[in-house]
């Protein structure tokens, strides 16, 4: 495992509500639900996509993915709106608010009637993650508000197989197009991190460096081993002194103090989400007691781990995503 894989372990699309729509110009759709990640896919036809107040939208077209980072409202409409133009429901180009996980029809048949004409209309799939913990909130850190991606030939295929997934309701439907998102989703976002326009994070670059690639996955792989500068040296067969150089000019900061940070992320997710004590939590991540862990987390967090837990604790918190089409 690596970093990026620690990133997208807890964004997953789970129990997702689908809707089927098949949107006839004039339309426009206003995202509101305050997801964390909204990912778009236009399987049929195409529309423009921003938000109101942050520059022109942008075109987002069949064959292409949006990613969309929130839990500020964005539009998708059938023509370039300028921001700070009112697009609300009712007005003769706005379709309702996409609030909750519904059917949005916008004049033309569903998706799934066998005899739709689909001429001239767009079918759009969103699937909106509400991210929560601290790991998967370091991936929303380094995003841009809009990730638009050109997807592969590789990609055709599965924009057909989601279309036909949602018109044919089969077992296990709804696992196969969570997993299908999910993929979706994170492929493109790799493909954004590796172009020469994205600004991914310093370690993104440096896990192909043959010194500090191979440290970074350890101290992934196993964050609650008692690593010393001298063995994480060794996973990378150089000197102490070769690694801590390399590792700080690559990542911007030394070896230790990454993985102590590291650490903490991961602590504050298990202080969050599960019922393990203080002191078990210390020991997962690396730390012989809980006085030597909390006095660590408290000066990289502000607060005891016992105080984020309860500060953590909000009813109502979900994981999981809702698709809108």
């Amino acid at each position: 495992m690596d970093p990026f894989d620690d990133l997208l372990r807890g964004v997953r699309g789970d129990g997702a509500v689908f809707g089927r729509s098949v949107l006839s110009p004039p339309w426009a759709l206003r995202f509101t639900d305050g997801a964390s990640l909204t990912l778009c896919v236009p399987l049929r036809g195409e529309g423009w996509i921003g938000r109101e107040g942050e520059g022109k939208p942008r075109p987002l077209r069949l064959g292409e993915v949006a990613v969309v980072r929130g839990p500020e409202p964005f539009i998708f409409s059938d023509e370039p709106f300028i921001p700070g133009e009112p697009l609300a429901a009712g007005e003769p180009r706005a379709a309702a608010p996409a609030r909750t996980p519904r059917d949005v029809r916008c004049g033309g048949a569903g998706l799934d009637e066998p005899d739709a004409d689909l001429t001239g209309r767009t079918v759009l799939l969103a699937g909106a993650y509400h991210v929560r913990g601290e790991v998967a909130r370091r991936l929303l850190r380094v995003l841009p508000s809009l990730v638009l991606i050109p997807d592969d030939d590789d990609c055709a295929p599965l924009r057909d197989y989601l279309e036909a997934q949602l018109i044919r309701p089969r077992p296990g439907r709804q696992i196969v197009l969570d997993r299908l998102l999910d993929w979706l989703l994170v492929c493109t976002l790799r493909d954004w991190f590796d172009r020469p326009e994205a600004a991914p994070p310093a370690w993104y670059r440096a896990l192909v460096d043959d010194v500090v690639g191979p440290v970074l996955r350890a101290m992934h792989d196993a964050p609650g081993r008692p690593w010393t500068l001298a063995s994480l040296a060794t996973e990378a067969a150089v000197s102490r002194t070769t690694l801590a150089k390399r590792f700080t000019e690559l990542v911007g900061e030394p070896p230790l103090a990454y993985l102590a940070e590291w650490r903490m992320a991961l602590a504050a997710d298990l202080l969050a989400e599960s019922p393990a004590t203080v002191a078990a939590v210390a020991q997962q991540v690396g730390y012989a007691d809980a006085f030597g862990f909390s006095a660590a987390f408290k000066r990289l967090r502000g607060v005891s781990p016992s105080e984020y837990r309860d500060a953590a604790r909000i009813p109502g918190l979900d994981g999981g995503s809702r698709l809108l089409v």
